[in-house]
């Protein structure tokens, strides 16, 4: 009992945490190059694909809403710019995509590679973290795109820019700490893949991707407050297109409640790794 709970207090140390993730970062670095190899091996245009779907997906989205719904973010905007409601769109699919991508593939992280299972010495916690790191840079070029489209269609880059790496912090503290808990969990119990799945589905319609959190009927405003990234989206959205600062200290509070929740999935999948082997 000692010794559990004497692991539990060194793997639950944040210090201790970060400088296991340290050590392994040149085997982070190169296990994420793999894996964005991996992903176009064998196409011609390979890396470009990255680039070119987000793009035609952008300019699906400014045809559809701007051109034929004529929608408006804003509707009290009749002089909204072409292109505004599907940039704005566009903005919040980005760190939803990011912690979709995370959560679907957590589940079989370990189970997909049996071969770092058997390697006694194979640090199997970093395979999350590659997971997160691959989902990054895929946002970040999305993120260039809705930079470049900003400037096309409404004229400018908002300065706050330069605060969009804090937005990110939760994001990423979200999917860490949600990744070691599923990845562990999808071991032993194989079902999940297809639970989070279902899950993912409905989070994306109880989250203002597609509609502004104001037109929520205030009586139910609770639920997008509840949700994490409903506050992550906004944040984004206002240091990307809007030009704001996010509030402090509602930022300090996620980042607290997420960090925790991250060195909880952390210690609940260093408790359960030994028995990989076992199961798999």
């Amino acid at each position: 009992m000692k010794y559990i709970l004497r692991k539990v207090i060194e793997w639950g140390n944040p210090v201790r945490l970060f400088l296991n993730l340290w050590q392994h970062r040149y085997l982070i670095d190169q296990m994420i190059r793999r894996d964005l190899g991996q992903r176009y091996k064998g196409s011609y245009l390979g890396f470009l694909w990255s680039i070119i779907n987000p793009i035609l997906l952008l300019l699906i989205y400014t045809f559809i809403f701007s051109v034929v719904f004529k929608a408006r973010w804003r509707p009290t905007d009749e002089n909204m710019p072409l292109g505004e409601f599907a940039i704005t769109l566009f903005a919040g699919l980005i760190p939803f995509n990011l912690f979709s991508e995370v959560v679907n593939r957590a589940p079989t992280m370990v189970t997909g590679n049996v071969n770092y299972v058997k390697k006694v010495v194979f640090p199997l916690e970093v395979l999350v973290v590659v997971g997160v790191g691959t989902a990054l840079l895929t946002s970040m070029i999305n993120i260039g795109i809705v930079l470049i489209a900003s400037l096309i269609f409404l004229k400018v880059i908002p300065p706050t820019i330069v605060f969009l790496p804090l937005a990110y912090i939760p994001l990423v503290l979200l999917n860490l700490g949600l990744g070691w808990f599923l990845a562990s969990l999808g071991v032993y119990i194989r079902d999940i893949g297809q639970v989070v799945s279902v899950l993912t589905q409905v989070l994306f319609f109880m989250t203002p991707i597609f509609y502004p959190a104001s037109s929520v009927p205030e009586k139910l405003r609770f639920i997008l407050v509840l949700n994490p990234l409903s506050i992550i989206i906004g944040d984004f959205r206002d240091v990307l297109l809007w030009g704001n600062l996010f509030p402090i200290k509602e930022w300090i509070f996620w980042i607290l409640l997420l960090g925790i929740l991250t060195i909880l999935g952390y210690v609940w999948f260093m408790a359960t790794k030994k028995g990989f082997a076992d199961v798999i």
